[in-house]
């Protein structure tokens, strides 16, 4: 089978020992997860990497603070991955049970995929989300 990348967090599987990412589509998904949920300075030799979503979890729900987010997550994306255009960055807070939800749709010009990248700290469909 031809792979591209093992797929996070890892998971064994009996063919190619880990579940591997087989398209493009699955590794720029799996970068773009990886540059929302890593916290500056967490990452070596790079201490500017990174959204860092956890440090937006218990945040007052304010238009102020789904802006400041949605402005962390384009500019990170600019600067880490160029190629990823974002058509729609949507922020969801639930202030009744502590829950945050992130929405981002892109695309990537020259190789047409485009998709969507969603997390939480709790469930996607939630239908409590109050979009900011």
């Amino acid at each position: 089978m031809a792979f591209i990348s093992p797929a996070l967090p890892f998971e064994r599987d009996i063919e190619d020992g880990y579940v591997m990412n087989t398209t493009l589509s699955q590794v720029f998904k799996q970068n773009l997860k990886n540059l929302i949920l890593t916290a500056p300075g967490e990452r070596m030799m790079d201490p500017t990497f990174g959204v860092g979503l956890r440090n937006y979890l218990f945040s007052q729900n304010s238009y102020a603070v789904g802006e400041n987010l949605r402005t962390r997550i384009n500019q990170q994306v600019n600067k880490y991955m160029p190629f990823i255009k974002l058509s729609a960055v949507d922020i969801g807070f639930d202030d009744t049970d502590q829950l945050l939800a992130v929405s981002i749709e892109y695309h990537i010009p020259g190789i047409n995929i485009k998709d969507r990248f969603e997390v939480t700290n709790s469930t996607v469909r939630n239908t409590g989300f109050q979009t900011i």
